[in-house]
Formats: C-alpha cells, sequence, structure tokens
C-alpha cells in the first residue's frame, strides 16, 4: 500500500473545515438548491464561451456547432429546454430532495445558456461577435452577482419572506425602483442593477450627472450645455478608465467581438460552406428518389393508357371501372398526393 500524501492528523484540518463550512452556511440553511444553481450557472457560462471560442479558433478536435441537417442551433434552445425540464421537476414533485436540487442545477445551467444569448433575443439577429453582443456578458454578470447575494442571504432591502410588511417599507422600495429606473436612463447601468439589492447605490446614481451618451443627456442635456460639457470631462476623466478595465475583463471571459468591417475568418467560411453542401446533399437525397418514382409511375400510367385506349368496341362495366380508376391514379400521381402503382 501506498503510503498517505499527508500525515494522519493533519486529514482533519485540511478537509474538515471545508465541510463543516458547506454544511453550516449551505446545506443547514437549506440553500443548497440556490447553490446549486449558481454551479450550474457559472459552469454553463464558461464552457459554452469556451466552446464558441473554440468554434471562433478553427479548432479541429473540437466538435463545433450542433448543425442537424444544415440548420444550425443556438444553445439558448438547449437553454430553454433546461429551464423548462427544471419548472417541471419543480411542479411534478414535493420539493424535496434531491429533486430540488436537481431542478436548481438544471435551471442554473438553462440561465447560462439563455442569458449568453441575451443580446441576440434582444436584437432578433446574430450579433454573439459584435459590441452589441457585450450585452449578453452583462445580463451574466448581473444574474450571478444576485445569486450570489441571495447564496450569501442578502434580501433586497432586507425583506424577509413571511413578515409582515408595512406601508413604510412599501414607500421605499417604490422610491428605491423610481432612482433605480433614473439611474438606468443616466447610463448607470451596473449601479442601478446593484441598486436593486443594495439601498442606496442607485440614489447616488440617479442624482448624478449623466453619461454623455445615455437617454437623460440626449433629453435634459440637449438645452444646457454646460452641463453636458461636464458630463462629457467626467467620462473623459473617469468612466473611460473604467470601461478599459471592464472592456479587458470582458475580452478575457467572453472574447474580443470582431469589429465592424471586418471580413469573417476562412475557419468561419469553411464552416458556411461545409453546411450549405450538407444541406443541398440532404435536399437532393430526400427529394430526387421521389421525383424520379413519380416519372417513372407517370411513364408506366403513360403506356398502360396508350395500350388500353378507346377502341371500337363499347367498354364493358369493368373496363370502365379500370380507366377511371387509372386515370384517377394518374391525376394523384401527377399532384403528388399518392405514392402507388
Amino acid at each position: 500500500m501506498h503510503p498517505p500524501l499527508l500525515p494522519a492528523h493533519l486529514h482533519f484540518h485540511v478537509r474538515r473545515p471545508f465541510w463543516d463550512f458547506y454544511a453550516h452556511h449551505i446545506q443547514d440553511p437549506g440553500k443548497q438548491p440556490l447553490f446549486l444553481l449558481l454551479v450550474g450557472f457559472i459552469a454553463s457560462f464558461l464552457f459554452i464561451r469556451f466552446s464558441v471560442r473554440m468554434i471562433r479558433r478553427g479548432v479541429k478536435w473540437w466538435p463545433g456547432n450542433v448543425t442537424p441537417g444544415g440548420l444550425h442551433i443556438h444553445h439558448v434552445v438547449f437553454g430553454i429546454f433546461f429551464l423548462l425540464v427544471a419548472g417541471f421537476t419543480v411542479f411534478a414533485t414535493d420539493g424535496s430532495h434531491p429533486w430540488i436540487d436537481v431542478a436548481g442545477l438544471l435551471f442554473g445551467m438553462g440561465c447560462g445558456l439563455v442569458l449568453d444569448e441575451f443580446a441576440l433575443l434582444l436584437h432578433l439577429e446574430d450579433v454573439y461577435w459584435s459590441e452589441q453582443g457585450r450585452k449578453s456578458v452583462d445580463a451574466v454578470i448581473i444574474g450571478i452577482l444576485f445569486t450570489g447575494l441571495l447564496l450569501l442571504g442578502y434580501l433586497p432591502l432586507g425583506v424577509t419572506p413571511g413578515t409582515p410588511v408595512r406601508w413604510g417599507l412599501i414607500g421605499i422600495i417604490s422610491v428605491n425602483a423610481c432612482f433605480t429606473v433614473v439611474a438606468l436612463f443616466k447610463g448607470k447601468f451596473w449601479s442601478g442593477m446593484l441598486g436593486i439589492m443594495v439601498p442606496g447605490l442607485s440614489w447616488i446614481a440617479a442624482v448624478r450627472l449623466a453619461r454623455p451618451r445615455s437617454p437623460w443627456a440626449r433629453w435634459r442635456y440637449s438645452q444646457r450645455p454646460r452641463k453636458f460639457a461636464r458630463a462629457r470631462r467626467r467620462e473623459a476623466r473617469w468612466h473611460r478608465r473604467g470601461d478599459a478595465a471592464r472592456q479587458w475583463f470582458f475580452d478575457l471571459i467572453a472574447g474580443k467581438p470582431t469589429p465592424p468591417g471586418v471580413a469573417p475568418t476562412r475557419a468561419h467560411l469553411f464552416a458556411e460552406r461545409m453546411a450549405q453542401r450538407v444541406a443541398a446533399r440532404l435536399e437532393h437525397a430526400a427529394y430526387a428518389p421521389l421525383d424520379q418514382a413519380r416519372v417513372r409511375r407517370l411513364a408506366r400510367l403513360n403506356r398502360l393508357a396508350a395500350k388500353h385506349g378507346p377502341s371500337t368496341t363499347p367498354p364493358t362495366s369493368a373496363e370502365s371501372a379500370r380507366r377511371r380508376a387509372a386515370a384517377a391514379r394518374r391525376r394523384a400521381i401527377a399532384a403528388g398526393r399518392s405514392k402507388r402503382l
């Protein structure tokens, strides 16, 4: 037998603290489904980003896109499938373990796949590698932050489920929602979204100057050149540094977007050509035999009609029935409604 990697007296100190922390802070309070949701969320997002970057680079050993019959299936479809399975699992069971844990993991995986193509759903076009596609990364990070705050036990404005809600608390929530909307209109996306969970953050963003390219600046600063100039100076002084760091971080985890006007890569063009060839072959294989068989059947029926054409003797009732049936079959085959000879 091989000797243990660590002395026996160190096993307790290495292994027990993690499991004690997990049991005390996650398992005992009943947060294991939420923890698995967060794990599935992060894991699915990292996996799909790694996958699309390998496909973009044209790596030969990576499977590539899912294109049955030449149809490119986006991973948002698989995400919706995971969300549906998780929802059905919750409603079809009593919510006990391990079903609720499985549902949490599947729901997190679905969230990661769906939000990774949030920009595609928003613009209804493939903007995955464009600058507009960065909205997907924003949505994923916001979702992960919200899930992490809930896992830590931080509820919005300290509202605990099951406690009576008073009018004062309802007023604070309403005011916070108004400040959040104003912050979003001023271009403070992160401050506005995090202000939902952290009261006061959206209030500070709402009373400060708007960003120059925000809707608030277009509406309110068009007739105030001094305030617009102040907003531009503040943008150049503070926000550009933060945007540069944010751009670097997003490029690191999600890949650099393709600049506008740049031609697609050779790997992308090769994949498009292969998909078109496969689609053409499948279409030809599916429809060409049917067309040839239809032509052969029509030719045979025409020969039979010429052979048993009208004669000088009046046809019998049986011959008339056969001719009517043959004519009906010819019309049906010509219209593509029958495959019988």
